[in-house]
C-alpha cells in the first residue's frame, strides 16, 4: 500500500460508491413518469462492507461471511409506499429526498478527502 493509499483510506472508494448511488437516485427522478419503470437504490452499507472485506485478510474460512444472495452490484428494488397506476414504483418526493440526504453525504466525503489533500500538500512544501 502506497502513502496515497494511506491517506486516502476507504474514503476515496466511499466517494465512488456516493457518486453511484447518486447516479441510481437520478434515474429513479428521471424515470418518475415512465410506465412501468422499477425504482433502484444501491445499498451503500452492503457494497461498501463486501469491498471492505475483499481487502480484509482472515486466519479461518469461517470468521468472514458474505451472503452470496445479495446482487453483486448492491442495487434492489425499492419497495414503494404507493405505486401508481401504470405501475411505476418512483415517488418523487421521496426520491428527492434521498437524492439530497445522498449529496450531503458525498459532499462531506469530499471535504474529508480535499483535508487529506491539503494535508499532504502542506507536508511537500514543509509547511
Amino acid at each position: 500500500m502506497n502513502m496515497i493509499d494511506q491517506a486516502f483510506g476507504v474514503h476515496e472508494q466511499a466517494l465512488g460508491l456516493r457518486s453511484q448511488r447518486m447516479e441510481v437516485l437520478a434515474r429513479n427522478i428521471a424515470n418518475a413518469d415512465t410506465p412501468h419503470f422499477k425504482a433502484q437504490d444501491l445499498d451503500f452499507k452492503k457494497v461498501f462492507l463486501s469491498a471492505q472485506d475483499e481487502v480484509l485478510q482472515s486466519t479461518h474460512s469461517g470468521h468472514l461471511q458474505t451472503d452470496q444472495t445479495e446482487p453483486q452490484n448492491g442495487l434492489m428494488y425499492r419497495i414503494p409506499f404507493n405505486v401508481a397506476f401504470d405501475g411505476n414504483t418512483v415517488e418523487l418526493s421521496v426520491e428527492q429526498a434521498k437524492y439530497g440526504q445522498s449529496a450531503a453525504d458525498y459532499q462531506a466525503t469530499l471535504s474529508i478527502l480535499e483535508n487529506r489533500i491539503s494535508g499532504i500538500r502542506k507536508a511537500l512544501r514543509g509547511d
